[in-house]
């Protein structure tokens, strides 16, 4: 919890929000401090000014960021209006959090009244001090801000949780012990705070002033306040805005400018956004976990370092003493580089640690946060700050991506010294920037009784000699191209098992393996002989046109996570209401091939999408929206629909069938390459899939005249 605090405090005080309201750009300021840091800008920059002249579009205007200038480039620590000629400049200060805020161009005038009440000057302008956000304010001024109930929600239960003595909440710099708490202001004072801002008398003196300890605990049994509108201040929120994303009242629906938006029931999209949250939630807390044992890992490290360090300065002072007197002054010198590199890895290391602790820590309090804020009961507030949650645990768990939970410094000390040398080469003595290298891997065994060919796939297996001491990093696989041509390499890995997909059928494959670590490669394995499938031969009328015929199914392995599988990997559903999509488990090459699909269930909305792919095609969209994709989108399809898919490889085109009628002439031309039977679709759709079929008569009798 106390890793939380952070983002309980407001950027401008330093202290815990009080009466926190929510800025455009989802920050939150205190009330008194928002007002504290308005600035007045020029009559000609006020909203009212623009709407005269037909340029305001919105309730809030942000500044031109030409003709304002927060922050000057040098840090000088003093900002000004740049372009206004009698705008005098004026000094910025900082919070107790860092962050640079301007105070008011004037002090404001004493008042008794709270901040929401109190008058704001004309033409006002508010700047975030988080994100240095600008914009005018507009008649409503601090009142056309929401205000953040499920920030003060967390934060009274975080104190309530820390049981610390209340402090005044009036109080200027350093807080005093508050002494009594008003029920009606619900503000604790110290004795000073309260003589002078809380007199007993006039209607002050009808205001009930209780214990602190009373005071904290009407205030916790005290009913939440119910969020309003901030147009309508006597409405409650009733419904949530799609287009804008925020709540509204009925009187915004009917009158205000939401009243064409479209909107949903304010239970629903808060269940939804706390779902949304959670989500997103749980990826972060895994990159959490990742980095605890990743800071263990690196702690580890500098103990090995410290180690490895202590042990090769041992075997170097050794080795140079062993050279005696000409060796001396070189010694000196080798040493000063060990203790150069030692210190250099320490430093990375440290480094390393010291920047992955501050983001674990900022990432442990996010995720507190959201899970307090996850907690409250009010759907308007957490509706008002779910969106800005969401995009920042997905940022921050963006920011732990690849390559931030791995060392950047190795523990060994990768020299070695060369003491060979005759001692009249000792001024040419220097370190051996690599360890003495180990021996090759041995030359893999390809386990021919594990090694297969189904379709136009095959599946090779291989294993080290038993006898063999060197371990190996990985293996290369090759094939060559089936007609006796040069080899490639179709897997790198650790595996001892592959299978490759999309070979031509009918065809005759050569195979070898060999394995590698960091000194170098071993030899090649004997070559296998791999023989392809031949399929089934369908021949038409005219004894001239002939297909290879291959059954198949979908393939669970490279389908998008959302996909669905049954009926032995031949029927398909989604779990998403987006579109995803799923391969055929066979690749095709050449030859003419076809397939079909029927609409199992079809609720109307969106069409699938029927066609091929290649095996690097993106899963998470519709079908042909990326340059891997050949589709067609068939509207006005219905339950029972068969969808025929036929892939002329021979003739390099794509044709489609609708109920064994052909759709149009030819769907596409020039279509080379490895290509997999591919489908997308959403949770309104099923399809099963048919294969191992002949090509339609017309088609192969129209293929035969041509």
């Amino acid at each position: 919890m106390e890793e939380m605090e952070e983002e309980l405090k407001c950027p401008v005080c330093g202290s815990f929000y009080r009466e926190p309201i929510i800025l455009p750009c989802s920050h939150n300021l205190c009330q008194a401090c928002a007002r504290n840091i308005l600035v007045q800008t020029p009559e000609s920059e006020s909203p009212q000014s623009r709407r005269a002249s037909g340029s305001g579009v919105s309730d809030y205007d942000y500044l031109d960021l030409d003709k304002m200038s927060l922050y000057s480039e040098a840090d000088s620590g003093y900002g000004s209006y740049g372009g206004f000629a009698s705008a005098p400049t004026t000094p910025c200060q900082k919070s107790p959090n860092g962050v640079r805020v301007f105070p008011p161009a004037m002090p404001p005038p004493p008042t008794h009244l709270s901040p929401a009440l109190a008058p704001v000057p004309r033409n006002s302008c508010i700047t975030c001090p988080q994100c240095h956000r600008s914009l005018i304010l507009d008649d409503r001024g601090l009142r056309g801000f929401p205000k953040n109930r499920v920030l003060e929600g967390v934060i009274d239960r975080y104190q309530q949780s820390k049981a610390a003595a209340l402090k005044c909440q009036l109080c200027e710099k350093a807080p005093k012990e508050a002494t009594v708490m008003c029920e009606q202001c619900d503000v604790f004072y110290c004795d000073p705070c309260r003589l002078r801002c809380h007199p007993p008398r006039g209607p002050l003196a009808k205001h009930r002033l209780v214990p602190p300890a009373q005071g904290r605990v009407s205030r916790r049994l005290s009913p939440r306040k119910v969020s309003t509108c901030t147009d309508h201040e006597l409405e409650n929120h009733s419904m949530y805005c799609v287009q804008c994303k925020m709540p509204v009242c009925y009187q915004c629906l009917e009158e205000g400018k939401h009243s064409s938006h479209e909107v949903k029931a304010l239970g629903a999209m808060w269940k939804l956004h706390k779902s949304q949250l959670s989500q997103a939630l749980n990826g972060l807390s895994d990159r959490a976990k990742e980095a605890k044992e990743f800071l263990v890992q690196l702690r580890t490290m500098v103990q090995q370092i410290q180690e490895n360090s202590v042990e090769f300065e041992a075997c170097l002072v050794a080795q140079c003493d062993a050279l005696i007197d000409a060796l001396n002054r070189r010694k000196a010198q080798l040493l000063a580089r060990v203790n150069k590199e030692h210190e250099h890895k320490l430093k990375v290391v440290r480094d390393q640690i010291s920047h992955c602790t501050v983001k674990l820590r900022q990432t442990t309090g996010l995720m507190e946060y959201c899970l307090e804020v996850i907690k409250e009961n009010d759907p308007s507030g957490f509706l008002q700050i779910s969106d800005a949650l969401i995009r920042r645990v997905h940022l921050t768990e963006d920011q732990w991506g690849k390559g931030t939970l791995t060392p950047r410094m190795t523990t060994d000390f990768d020299l070695s010294l060369d003491n060979s040398p005759l001692l009249q080469s000792i001024h040419q003595l220097d370190f051996v920037q690599v360890k003495a290298s180990s021996p090759v891997p041995a030359t893999p065994i390809l386990q021919l009784e594990e090694c297969c060919t189904h379709n136009n796939s095959a599946t090779l297996s291989w294993k080290q000699p038993p006898l063999s001491t060197v371990a190996a990093d990985g293996y290369i696989l090759e094939l060559d191209d089936g007609s006796g041509g040069q080899f490639r390499e179709v897997y790198v890995g650790k595996e001892t098992m592959c299978t490759v997909d999309g070979l031509h059928f009918n065809s005759t494959y050569n195979a070898r393996v060999k394995a590698f670590n960091k000194t170098g490669v071993s030899p090649y394995s004997k070559t296998l002989v791999l023989q392809t499938s031949e399929g089934c031969n369908f021949e038409t009328q005219s004894a001239s046109y002939s297909q290879l015929v291959a059954w198949f199914a979908f393939d669970p392995g490279s389908a998008h996570s959302d996909i669905i599988f049954s009926n032995d990997n031949l029927t398909v559903t989604c779990s998403s209401y987006d579109d995803r999509v799923v391969l055929g488990k066979t690749g095709f090459s050449k030859g003419v091939h076809y397939w079909e699909l029927t609409i199992d269930r079809y609720d109307n909305h969106p069409d699938p999408a029927f066609g091929v792919a290649r095996i690097d095609v993106m899963k998470d969209m519709m079908l042909g929206k990326d340059d891997k994709a050949w589709a067609i989108t068939e509207g006005g399809i219905t339950k029972g629909a068969t969808i025929g898919v036929l892939l002329d490889l021979n003739r390099k085109t794509l044709t489609f069938f609708v109920n064994n009628e052909q759709q149009g002439p030819i769907a596409f031309e020039n279509v080379e390459g490895l290509f997999f039977p591919a489908v997308s679709l959403n949770r309104n759709v099923q399809v099963t899939l048919h294969t191992g079929l002949p090509v339609p008569d017309f088609y192969s009798s129209r293929a035969s005249i041509a």
